[in-house]
Formats: structure tokens, sequence, C-alpha cells
């Protein structure tokens, strides 16, 4: 029988569930892959200083967890790793819902204010005012959310600019783009609340820019509020890292993500004003399927390293939206045992049995394949005293101008 995305949703969540228990992929339209020039420098490891910058962003996203379990409350507490960031101060949260098309999230407002405390040079960062969008619990909801078909996608002008005068014609046009249709509702869910919060914060803290953070689907949330805020806002001060992010919409839309962003590969990489890191055994920024028409952005830092905890040297930044020596050069012989997923006669109930059915290693577990989602520099996504269990007793990366603590 063949696969068909009219068959019935059980049907396909049971397919592409497994399609996040393979450690790696490739694209399966290797010839669309953006292949370096051979006078293009080479890939090199990022500085003390940028790995510092990512992974004290992966501990903000992982905050956002605890909203809609414990919670996060004023000043900034909660119980993970809200102790970790004296400087912060919080300003709302936000729970638009249970289903695949909300969003939760907070806003603070970082003052960048070194605290006295336990050592921790990075306790407290640059100002900015920070927007963490959390992903979502579920990765099998994931999975089978992003097998939505896409729909036109118009980020301007403004659908509610707040009254005022209407933007004057944006810079940049969305030409022939198309978005996931459930990542475009979730913004629009949230916006509504995001939007009017952020310009009051922009009025009493005009030299702060906006940092934008999303883990999963909350990366895929994250550029769509990037974007509005830059296009039909005009709001320069904008910079987005995403962890896990999914492909967002086509091949037009990515190019006017690079577009917007100055994605184009020119100037120091480090220094970008979106970065969308991937990690080496993730499948969900692959997803969804580049056959399904849809296209990854530029911008991408690859963690090269399997197992947690990565180093700088283990951390690589990309030439254009597909390199082959990032998450988009994985195995082509799993890619195609994945494919066959889509055309198999008969389907077990479990992941296990399916990969035995279809001739897939069986070291390649659903459990395992799960955590490469979540392993960011730290495991994320699990609202617990000091985070992830599996992260007790580590200490955090101590930044320029002190010893290194690996993590």
């Amino acid at each position: 029988m063949r696969f068909k995305l009219t068959d019935s949703l059980s049907i396909l969540t049971v397919q592409l569930i497994f399609i996040t228990s393979s450690f790696a992929f490739s694209s399966p339209q290797s010839s669309q892959r953006h292949i370096p020039e051979p006078n293009t420098p080479s890939l090199n490891s990022i500085s003390v200083s940028f790995f510092a910058t990512l992974e004290r962003l992966s501990r903000l996203v992982d905050i956002a967890y605890c909203i809609g379990t414990t919670g996060v409350r004023k000043p900034f507490d909660c119980v993970s790793r809200c102790n970790d960031f004296p400087s912060l101060s919080l300003i709302n949260t936000w729970n638009t819902g249970p289903l695949l098309s909300d969003s939760c999230g907070y806003i603070a407002v970082d003052h960048g204010v070194k605290q006295r405390g336990d050592g921790d040079v990075l306790n407290a960062g640059e100002p900015a005012i920070v927007v963490a969008f959390r992903g979502t619990y579920s990765i099998a909801n994931t999975i089978v959310d992003l097998s939505t078909v896409p729909q036109e996608y118009v980020p301007y002008p403004s659908p509610d600019h707040g009254g005022g005068e209407p933007p004057e014609e944006p810079e940049h046009k969305c030409t022939n783009c198309t978005v996931h249709m459930g990542f475009l509702q979730s913004w629009k869910n949230t916006r509504r609340l995001v939007l009017p919060q952020l310009r009051q914060l922009r009025l009493q803290y005009p030299s702060y820019p906006i940092q934008l953070v999303g883990h999963s689907l909350g990366g895929s949330v994250a550029c769509l509020a990037a974007l509005e805020l830059k296009v039909s806002l005009g709001w320069e001060d904008v910079i987005v890292t995403t962890f896990g992010e999914p492909r967002v919409g086509n091949e037009g839309l990515a190019r006017f993500v690079d577009e917007v962003f100055h994605l184009d590969g020119q100037g120091n990489p480090e220094m970008r004003e979106y970065r969308r890191v991937t990690h080496k055994e993730d499948p969900v920024p692959l997803l969804p399927l580049g056959e399904w028409g849809y296209k990854s952005h530029s911008g991408e830092v690859y963690i090269a390293k399997q197992e947690l905890t990565p180093s700088e040297s283990d951390i690589y930044m990309c030439i254009g939206d597909e390199d082959p020596k990032c998450i988009a050069g994985a195995d082509d012989s799993l890619w195609m045992t994945i494919r066959r997923l889509f055309h198999a006669k008969s389907l077990l109930t479990t992941s296990d049995k399916l990969a035995e059915l279809n001739g897939f290693p069986s070291r390649f577990k659903l459990w395992q394949l799960l955590f490469a989602h979540r392993d960011y520099f730290w495991r994320l996504g699990l609202c617990v005293p000091g985070g992830d269990p599996a992260d007790w007793g580590r200490g955090r990366h101590q930044g320029p101008g002190s010893e290194t603590e690996e993590l």
C-alpha cells in the first residue's frame, strides 16, 4: 500500500514517529544541497566566548519548559535553572493552550548587571529583552504536526500594527513563500500577547536588543516572530537563536530569512543575527521532508559531537542552507531506509518491531533519538531542580578569562 498524506492519522503517526528514531539523516534531494565553492574556507570550531553565549541561551530556553508545569514566577524563580540568572527580571509568561498550534514561553529583561555569588561569570549577560519559546513535550505529536501541508505566508504588513500609521513599504519581500500552517497559527496565537509587551519594553529600555530563543517547535515560532519584528515593524535590534528548529517553510521562505537576517556568508559568522543550532543526531531540523517542498534556511551552527557534552572544538559554523558537512550531510543509506517506511505494506505497533521489519539497524533505539533532539549543551525539556538529572553535578561553562569546565 503506497503511503499518501490522506491516509489515516494513526498510520501517519506510526510512520513519522519512527523517522525520529534515526540518529542522522541526509536530504532526500541531495542535488539541492549547498556545496561550498573550492575556495570556500573549511569549517572552523567556534570561539570560547561564542560557545559560552550559546550554552547560556540553551539554559534560558530550558527554563521555558517550566511553563505549563510548575511555572516561572517573579522576580525570576522556578524549580529549574532560574537561579543561574540573577540579572534577569521576569515580565510575564504565556500559555495559549495544549494544542500544537498553541505556544508557551516567557518574556524577561536581562539587565546585564554582574552579581556577586558563586563565581559564575556568566550569571549575567549583555543587557537584552529576552523572549523564550518553549518546544512541545510530545515528540510524537511534533512529527504529526510537521506533516501538515504548507500554506501561503505573508509577513507584511503587520495584521494589527497597534492603531498607528501603517509601516512603510518593507525593504524585503517574500516571493512565492509558503509556511507550515501549524507554525504560523502558533505565532498568530502568541503575537497578541507578546507584541504589546515588547512595544512597551522597547520604550522602557530603548538600548536593549531583543533576544529571541526557542527550542524545537518553539524555534519555528521564534523564526516567524523575528520576521514580523524585522520586516513588519522595522525593528533592527533583533537577534535569534534556535535549537533543533524544524524547517519552517519552502525555498522562497528560506531565501527570505537569509535576506532579512543577512545570512549570505559575508562577515564574521559569529556575529550573525540568526543562529540556527543543530545537533548531529537530531532528526527534527530535517523535517518536514524536503520532498514535501520544505527547505532549511542558512545560519546553521552544527554540534558534531554525538553525546553530551560538547566543547568549542565540536561546534562549527556552517556554510549556506544545507552544508553537507553539517546536519544535511548524514548517511544516505539511513535516509533511504527511512523513505522506505512511506511505502511499507504493513505496520507494527512498536518502533523496534517496525525497525526490524524494514531492516533498520537495531542499535538505533527510539529513546536515544529522542535524547538527540533534547541534547543541546544540556538535556533540555524537564523542569526539575538543576535541570535533567543527567546533568546534575556538571559545572557551567565559565567563558573567556576563566578556566573552562568540561560540560
